[in-house]
């Protein structure tokens, strides 16, 4: 089983770049909206989906993440990416960061050696993790 996740974001062209260069992602399987941005574009490593993305005009929505005090108002739902290395994971967790709200910086903690929390420019609610 495989849980699938599809990322509704506003500016989808400069998201899906944001996305490649942080986690080491390809572009697969898209499909354009008439404007040229994604109506669906999915995210690959190693040959796997590993999320999609799909425009979306949610600003008010992201704004309002970007303010929330996380610590009280924590969103449902974040989505945790385990990278494979401590370079990788401190790459995307800055590149993340970048217009983006901190939420936990990279810290060790006691299940996990290397791990941080952030809200990106697009609102999206990350727990970026070493896999160790």
């Amino acid at each position: 089983m495989k849980l699938g996740a599809t990322l509704y974001i506003h500016n989808t062209l400069e998201a899906a770049d944001l996305y490649q260069r942080a986690f080491g992602l390809t572009l697969g399987y898209n499909a354009p909206n008439p404007d040229g941005s994604y109506l669906h574009a999915s995210l690959c490593r190693d040959g796997q989906e590993i999320f999609a993305i799909s425009e979306s005009r949610n600003d008010a929505l992201v704004a309002l993440l970007r303010r929330a005090d996380i610590h009280t108002n924590r969103p449902i739902a974040n989505l945790g990416l385990d990278l494979p290395t401590e370079a990788e994971v401190r790459h995307a967790f800055t590149m993340l960061a970048e217009e983006g709200t901190v939420t936990l910086p990279l810290q060790s903690l006691p299940w996990c050696p290397l791990a941080g929390e952030v809200v990106d420019k697009y609102g999206v609610y990350w727990y970026i993790h070493l896999n160790k």
